[in-house]
């Protein structure tokens, strides 16, 4: 039975006009409509309770990977600017049952204007999420563009193993590459270079570094790369003694001779991927490029750094630009010139300071941040990454991504004195990473289950022959502790060190 009996005050109408936006259906049994007002509490209580349980039970790790799917944008989408319509429905017809048209002219007015700018306001964080979902979606859509596919199954696995996304492998192999391509450039140069061994049940990373400066690259036998340097990648030096044939030229030389290949263009990904791979003796899954100039877009997006520059970092063709020593806010040139800049320095050095821009990032991009700067983001995000992940992994590989933050990160960094750039003992390389492979692996409860399987090394022979040996001097992967032994800090999950075997300077750079 609805009440009609009298008229209701201008703050009664607000007040409750407002109190329906947060529980709808309250407005309504205040004004008598008792089975519509029962029917939208008992429908919001069952949302919420939904919701609630869903936080509690799911792992959040699937659910982050589920969102990441395109499908569940698209779904993401347009429920919530459905529910952001319903609600300003909701809030317009809550104020109407409320009879405004009993108050005076004035209140009338009044009242009119907050419920207005209420039923406005209910609804902007559903339109919000909708468009961040649709911007995320075309954004992830664009970057990971490639066609649907697996990592190459392991020999062992059987029929049981085809619903498995990783195609039966207990790790993946990811490349992870810096470059300097840009509008006014051709071809990449990929400065930086690491390759992320994961496990995929526990998220153990080993994080596998290779120089830009390494010489007398080799091939995989049979390519058309290791037929052209059958004793090594060897160019004569450039008439200012500078050098294009260490391993950061690799994927610009490959894509500027299609003529190696057949006439095929575009070999400069591919040939990287299987050159990174023979020389690591591991099967490298995919890649993914972090365009230099595209990431410092995506620091100005976020609003700049803030970092410790330990001392002056000169840059420049001319050494005509400086970054000051101290504590500050960089912009995007700022940073990527305090990462780059070899001017009065060297490769280590910088590989240190490269990581601590990482870092900060990682750090001072907080939620808050990113959603305050969403649009900017996603927009320098499309210039600045270029992989082959297939769209349809990235439901996988979020909550992957998730576990490796808490997981055990081994860091090996294949830099003097542990190697000699010049002259790279490739067996040595190979041992080193084989054990640091078994190391992280041996830590995974599923380990013990196939002890005599290493499944991400290569049966592929070493260049100088098979890696039977183990190598002289001090390994940098962090071995596991003995059965019963109590672990160091470095040991530990979820803590990342210092590679000991690295040159000075390497883990120094900023704060």
């Amino acid at each position: 039975m609805r009440d009609r009996s009298k008229p209701r005050g201008l703050g009664a109408v607000i007040g409750w006009t407002a109190l329906s936006a947060l529980v709808p259906g309250s407005a309504h049994l205040r004004a008598g409509w008792r089975r519509t007002g029962l029917t939208l509490i008992s429908l919001y209580a069952v949302l919420l309770l939904g919701a609630l349980w869903t936080l509690l039970t799911a792992d959040l790790g699937d659910l982050a990977g589920q969102l990441a799917a395109s499908s569940w944008l698209t779904g993401v989408t347009v429920g919530s600017l459905t529910l952001g319509v319903a609600w300003f429905a909701l809030v317009v017809h809550s104020f109407t049952v409320l009879r405004p048209g009993m108050l005076r002219g004035a209140g009338q007015a009044v009242a009119g204007v907050v419920a207005g700018v209420l039923a406005v306001a209910v609804m902007l964080p559903f339109a919000m999420v909708g468009q961040y979902a649709a911007v995320s979606q075309s954004t992830l859509d664009q970057i990971f563009s490639a066609p649907p596919t697996t990592p190459a199954p392991q020999p062992q696995a059987d029929a049981s193993q085809t619903a498995d996304p990783w195609g039966g492998r207990t790790r993946v192999n990811i490349l992870l590459l810096g470059g300097d391509a840009d509008t006014n450039r051709i071809g990449v140069r990929t400065d930086s270079i690491n390759l992320a061994s994961i496990d995929v049940k526990t998220g153990n990373t080993v994080l596998l570094g290779l120089p830009r400066n390494l010489e007398n690259v080799r091939f995989v036998p049979g390519s058309p790369m290791a037929k052209r340097f059958p004793d090594g990648f060897r160019l004569p030096a450039n008439p200012d003694g500078s050098r294009e044939d260490l391993l950061f030229a690799v994927w610009e030389y490959a894509d500027a001779h299609p003529e190696i290949f057949g006439g095929r263009k575009g070999q400069g990904t591919k040939t990287l991927m299987e050159t990174i791979g023979y020389t690591l003796g591991l099967k490298v899954d995919w890649y993914a490029l972090v365009n230099m100039w595209g990431f410092a877009r995506l620091v100005d997006a976020i609003g700049g750094l803030r970092l410790t520059v330990p001392q002056d970092v000169v840059f420049g063709k001319y050494n005509e630009g400086l970054v000051k020593a101290g504590t500050r806010r960089l912009g995007g040139a700022d940073t990527m010139w305090f990462a780059r800049s070899r001017t009065y320095s060297d490769d280590y050095t910088r590989m240190g300071r490269q990581r601590c821009v990482l870092s900060a990032m990682l750090q001072q991009a907080d939620p808050g941040t990113v959603l305050s700067r969403f649009n900017r983001i996603a927009l320098a995000t499309k210039e600045l990454l270029q992989t082959d992940i297939p769209r349809p992994m990235l439901e996988h590989l979020v909550p992957l991504a998730l576990r490796v933050k808490n997981a055990k990160v081994t860091s090996v960094q294949f830099v003097p004195p542990l190697i000699k750039t010049g002259y790279p003992d490739w067996s040595k390389i190979r041992v080193i990473t084989a054990k640091a492979i078994r190391a992280s692996s041996a830590s995974s409860p599923t380990a013990s289950a196939s002890p005599t399987a290493s499944p991400t090394t290569s049966p592929t022979a070493s260049p100088t022959g098979s890696p039977t040996a183990s190598p002289t001097g001090s390994a940098t992967a962090r071995r596991s502790p003995a059965p019963g032994a109590t672990p160091t800090t470095a040991q530990r999950p979820g803590t990342r060190t210092a590679d000991p075997a690295a040159p000075k300077g390497i883990n120094e750079g900023c704060a």
